[in-house]
């Protein structure tokens, strides 16, 4: 059931959330204990939730006034803070930390009355493609245990493709939402940067970070969405999108808002069909755009010249930021009990400092943080971070010139489909290989979301839906008539 209609099942007294969220609560533990979507259940919390849910529906006559997301149980990835609930980033130097206030997205969520199950696994501090580098152990796939769910979000993925909830938090810096719900066959958005407060996320790469939904259907990602969004003064990067002010309006009728598909002008990038792209996964895209044609909309061929260049220049502003947010994880201020700090035996900060870094984060973690600080040291600083800078604002011209002519893009959201756990986690290259479709829309800070739309040795191919920014709403118009045909 969608968002919409089990709401509907409330209202009518059908079915109540206190027994949705038992149902949930439930398919968690039959079947978590293989797939490990999450590090922290809170059923009490849950439960308390539900029962608070369920006594709107009884008590309000006018159910007209009870909010759409009343009752309905969501997961959160473990890099978002919901007050008193231990908050990891998946990470041991934060293993015991008790997050002290809730992040404005979930005070968004409460006010709305959803029901919060847990917090998911995900990769360390969110530095991941596939939710192995957790340093509580990887996660996998529901459709095929053998394989990763994708990440850094994979955990939130992983639990709704599994239905062990309706809808879940995760947050995307150069795909992690996209790519974990492309391998789970699920719909995730990373929304336009600043459409949504990064504040009480867990900083990774702060001119990157963006929180978003992966949900069920097209529907329930774009009722997410309008509870999350938002201008908050708490971080001032968020604004207040307003979609008449973007040339969008002219596409979507009065009234309805309903799209007119056979005045879209779809672009096809020719740089996101290269090489190294699996052939299956390359045939699955081919046919979603054909049926985009089929639909009506005029598809052209275009250009994002820069695009050869986003992995490197990633891959640069990535780590410079991370060695940046990183350095105030010491393991005094967070998470590490004073019997772990004295166990090494410091005779000054500086060893404090070192020890516990080089024995609390992981691989991953700290081979970011050292390329991050080795790009932005004096003698290096103009060579590659100031140097990548320029190249992204290439990169985002890019895609300002195509939406001039083009009013959505479509490409593939992975080169490949989920892949075998183990398979790359030894080879950084290869996993890092994983983003080369998303980190583009990442870096120009554009909407875009993963829509599956074919399969290819069994497992689930996502269409990657890149809009102008602020422009969510056509893309959200654009995949509900494109889930109409799967």
């Amino acid at each position: 059931m969608t968002i919409a209609e089990l709401h509907q099942k409330f209202i009518e007294k059908e079915i109540s959330p206190l027994e949705i969220t038992k149902k949930y609560l439930k398919n968690i533990e039959n079947r978590d204990k293989d797939i490990h979507a999450f590090l922290t259940l809170t059923p009490e919390l849950a439960l308390n939730q539900a029962k608070e849910a369920e006594k709107k529906f009884i008590e309000e006559t006018h159910s007209e006034k009870i909010p759409l997301l009343c009752g309905i149980p969501c997961a959160i990835k473990d890099n978002i803070l919901v007050d008193g609930i231990r908050c990891t980033a998946a990470s041991k130097i934060l293993e015991n930390y008790i997050a002290p206030y809730n992040a404005t997205v979930i005070e968004r969520l409460k006010k709305e009355g959803v029901v919060i199950l847990g917090k998911t696994n995900m990769d360390e501090f969110a530095m991941g493609a596939s939710t192995e580098t957790s340093a509580f152990g990887p996660t996998k796939n529901p459709l095929n245990e053998n394989l990763v769910p994708g990440g850094s979000s994979g955990g939130s993925a992983a639990a709704v493709a599994a239905d062990f909830c309706q809808f879940a938090l995760g947050s995307d810096t150069g795909g992690s939402i996209r790519q974990p719900a492309s391998f789970c066959g699920i719909i995730g958005l990373k929304p336009t940067y600043g459409a949504v407060s990064r504040y009480g996320l867990m900083a990774m790469a702060s001119s990157l970070d963006q929180i978003g939904p992966l949900t069920k259907n097209v529907e329930d990602a774009e009722i997410i969405f309008e509870a999350i969004k938002g201008k908050d003064p708490l971080d001032s990067t968020s604004v207040e999108s307003k979609i008449e002010n973007c040339r969008f309006s002219s596409l979507l009728s009065a009234g309805a808002r309903k799209l007119k598909i056979e005045n879209l002008r779809v672009g096809i990038p020719k740089e996101y069909f290269v090489e190294g792209t699996e052939e299956g996964v390359r045939k699955e895209i081919e046919k979603g755009i054909k049926r985009f044609e089929e639909l009506g909309a005029k598809i052209e061929k275009i250009s994002l010249p820069h695009t050869k260049y986003a992995l490197a220049t990633y891959y640069l502003i990535m780590p410079s930021e991370v060695s940046s947010n990183l350095a105030r994880y010491d393991g005094i201020r967070y998470g590490l009990s004073n019997s772990k700090i004295l166990k090494f035996d410091p005779q000054n900060s500086f060893e404090i400092y070192s020890k516990i870094r080089g024995e609390y984060f992981g691989k991953e973690v700290k081979r970011r943080i050292v390329l991050g600080t080795f790009a932005l040291s004096a003698g290096y600083y103009d060579e590659y971070y100031l140097k990548a800078r320029a190249v992204r604002e290439m990169i985002k011209k890019d895609f300002e010139n195509a939406f001039q002519k083009i009013d959505l893009i479509l490409a593939p959201v992975a080169p490949t489909v989920a892949f075998k756990i183990g398979e790359k986690i030894d080879d950084p290259l290869k996993m890092y290989l994983s983003d080369i479709f998303t980190v583009g829309p990442s870096l120009a800070g554009v909407p875009a979301l993963s829509l599956p739309c074919g399969f290819f040795n069994n497992m689930p191919v996502g269409l990657q839906i890149i809009g102008k920014p602020f422009g969510e709403e056509i893309i959200f118009e654009a995949a509900k008539e494109f889930e109409k045909t799967v």
